[in-house]
């Protein structure tokens, strides 16, 4: 099975045909059966907050959440800290573990998350804290792939999807293109783009620059044979677009549905106006 989705559901104007108001979450759920929320990223959601969102979606909609900055160690806490988050995370999530609906917790690591002991040390406790729940690894440092034998096996030991990032490539910032699989149950594409000035160059609107790119009809074709190599192997790939800064994820998204010639089932209700992007 392939799924495709975007990051976050709301600033995709061209699922609506309108650059004046946010997308609602029924209207992206037409399209496409997940999407990346990072809600949790920057503050763990009141459990009424969750159950909304899964009031908006068809039953067989999922979520990749965005695991919370503590966890991602992009803030130092002591481990009592930590702790009360992964209780707090977790009690949260439950909704969506309640009804299948958490397709999986994105654990995106800050860039001076380097690989050392204390590092492999706090993944193996990462996997304690949340021993039945899916979990998907994304590094940003190259140290991590200096040995990408041992990276696969370590992911594997511990049932782990290592995110395959594609990025600009070969750049001191950024980590290779690695598309393995180490969870059979779930393989993960997140396409950010290869926009190699703005990765490059951080700066006041370095975020957003940085996902400045639409793929071309070629590169998206690349990207569909390497899918479709890996498919055989895994229960499940999803894709997921975050090159929304200038607003080409769900355009890129939808022509690569059709180069991979796959429909979803059960999607939300079509807005009145069909999409005519091509």
């Amino acid at each position: 099975m392939i799924t495709l989705g975007l990051t976050t559901w709301n600033e995709h104007p061209a699922l609506i045909h309108n650059e004046d108001r946010p997308v609602t979450l029924s209207e992206y759920s037409a399209y496409f059966p997940t999407v990346e929320l990072d809600t949790f990223f920057y503050g763990i959601p009141r459990i009424s907050t969750v159950e909304n969102w899964q009031a908006q979606v068809p039953e067989s909609f999922q979520f990749v959440v965005k695991a919370n900055k503590v966890l991602t160690l992009h803030e130092q806490n002591d481990i009592q800290h930590i702790n009360l988050t992964f209780h707090n995370f977790l009690e949260s999530l439950q909704p969506l573990i309640d009804k299948n609906q958490l397709k999986t917790v994105l654990f995106q690591f800050p860039p001076y998350f380097t690989l050392n002991k204390k590092s492999t040390n706090y993944l193996r406790y990462l996997r304690q804290k949340l021993p039945n729940i899916s979990i998907s690894l994304e590094f940003r440092h190259k140290s991590w792939y200096n040995d990408t034998k041992k990276l696969v096996n370590f992911c594997r030991e511990l049932g782990f999807t290592l995110v395959i990032a594609d990025e600009p490539s070969r750049l001191d910032s950024s980590v290779p293109f690695l598309p393995v699989i180490t969870n059979p149950n779930l393989t993960f594409f997140r396409l950010h783009g290869r926009n190699i000035e703005g990765w490059e160059n951080p700066g006041k609107n370095w975020r957003a620059k940085r996902t400045l790119y639409r793929y071309s009809d070629d590169e998206l074709l690349e990207l569909k044979q390497v899918i479709q190599k890996l498919q055989s192997n895994t229960k499940e790939i999803c894709v997921i677009f975050n090159n929304n800064s200038g607003k080409d994820a769900a355009p890129n998204a939808l022509k690569l549905q059709e180069f991979l010639n796959i429909t979803f089932d059960n999607l939300g209700p079509k807005p009145p106006e069909q999409l005519n992007f091509f």
